[in-house]
């Protein structure tokens, strides 16, 4: 009886360790799944801490999700037509009253930011700024100057970065004032300031060379003329160093930039009558040349005055139909000049598209009426470029700060010469 109870005891204890023995498998499986399983897809869609990889670990995680993402977001992503804003100025220039005005005699030196305070949101806010300058910047060594011969403080050349223009144009009638020395200083300076520019060149190497700018993905290409240089002859040995208007060299220019395949041209012309608000015969006629030949905008100064601007639909002799647009003249963006209309300008804004084919569109034509106000009764900072419409508003609501009853009735009148000169909005 005891060995046959102590043999079935045996057999007992026998299978319990076995079903352990089994359990204690299977828990183990079960445990080796569960890390395998977490292992496979924790990188993917379950949470990992940082103690469970190490920091190159998680910089392949993150990488290998970036590429999903990417992956997927390039599926779905549809191209779409390509829409900014060029924005235009009319011409800087400075006469020794705003130079003076400009000039600290604590720091001894010149700030002009005082006059953008009111109009810098336009041209900042903008996706490429184009402007014209009347002046150089041949170094204060040789003393600043003003009309006939302008020289200016380099200061001039960064405010106008600060407020956001792009391109300046220099071929215009004041290249040479102070010779090629003085032309290549010009633009060694705005290359310091970070700023495009076309129309004067230090070599032969260079005039060839096409400024070509991309926005938003749109290649856009400007050329840059002037009728003259105020009667300064071009070195004998540079006759590239300004772009004079001549057929020959426009029309080789525009060929070059079709050559880059550039989606856009912008001509900048020096040209027309000083004080005359209307274009000439010889304007309307090299517009039409530049249309023809393949530019799409033409951006007009010199007179210091305002010309009409007009947007066209062409068809090119290989029946191809596209807008163009031309405005003769901006006008002084800063100057000093006596006649009242001179003070008068614009911040002309176009609204262009590239559609999906390529084609250019310039839905919209928009401007600021701007004044160049100088305080005959403030001791310093005199002069102020002024947004006229904002001030207008801002005066018949109360606020009075700064605009006296004579200013508001002229930001009035300068109003109303403005719109006639430039008219209505375009679309």
């Amino acid at each position: 009886m005891r060995r046959n109870q102590r043999s079935r005891n045996k057999k007992f204890n026998d299978i319990n360790t076995k079903n352990i023995i089994i359990v204690l498998f299977i828990v183990i499986l079960l445990f080796l799944s569960i890390i395998i399983f977490k292992s496979l897809f924790k990188s993917d869609n379950l949470p990992v801490s940082s103690q469970d990889v190490s920091s190159e670990d998680n910089q392949i995680i993150n990488n290998a999700e970036n590429v999903i993402i990417s992956d997927k977001t390039d599926d779905v992503q549809e191209e779409k037509p390509i829409n900014f804003t060029l924005t235009a100025i009319g011409d800087t220039l400075c006469h020794n009253t705003q130079y003076w005005d400009a000039y600290n005699s604590d720091t001894k030196q010149y700030d002009f930011s005082y006059v953008y305070e009111d109009i810098k949101y336009y041209t900042k806010i903008s996706d490429i700024v184009v402007g014209s300058l009347e002046t150089t910047f041949a170094g204060e060594n040789i003393g600043y100057s003003n009309y006939p011969t302008f020289n200016s403080p380099d200061s001039l050349a960064y405010a106008l970065k600060k407020i956001g223009v792009d391109v300046i144009s220099l071929a215009g009638n004041h290249a040479l004032d102070y010779g090629y020395t003085g032309l290549c200083r010009t633009i060694d300076v705005l290359d310091n300031a970070d700023i495009s520019h076309l129309g004067t060149y230090k070599t032969a190497e260079e005039q060839e060379e096409l400024l070509v700018k991309d926005v938003k993905g749109v290649k856009i290409a400007f050329i840059n003329y002037t009728y003259g240089t105020n009667g300064i002859p071009l070195p004998s040995d540079k006759g590239f160093c300004v772009n004079l208007i001549d057929k020959n060299l426009i029309k080789n220019q525009i060929t070059k930039a079709k050559e880059l395949d550039v989606d856009m041209i912008v001509a900048c012309m020096h040209w027309g009558t000083e004080y005359r608000t209307t274009a000439n015969p010889e304007q309307k006629e090299l517009a039409d040349f530049l249309f023809e030949n393949g530019v799409d905008i033409i951006i007009g100064n010199h007179p210091h005055v305002l010309e009409p601007m007009e947007k066209r639909t062409i068809t090119l002799e290989d029946g191809t139909v596209k807008d163009v647009f031309v405005v003769y003249a901006l006008g002084n963006f800063t100057a000093d000049q006596r006649d009242e209309i001179t003070r008068d300008s614009a911040i002309l804004n176009l609204n262009i598209t590239k559609d999906l084919d390529g084609k250019i569109s310039i839905n919209k034509v928009d401007y600021v009426p701007i004044y160049m106000y100088k305080n005959q009764s403030a001791n310093i900072h005199k002069f102020k470029l002024i947004d006229i419409e904002r001030s207008i508003l801002a005066y018949e609501s109360g606020y009075t700060d700064g605009i006296t009853d004579s200013l508001y009735n002229n930001l009035k009148v300068q109003l109303e010469k403005i719109k006639s000169i430039l008219g209505d909005e375009l679309n």
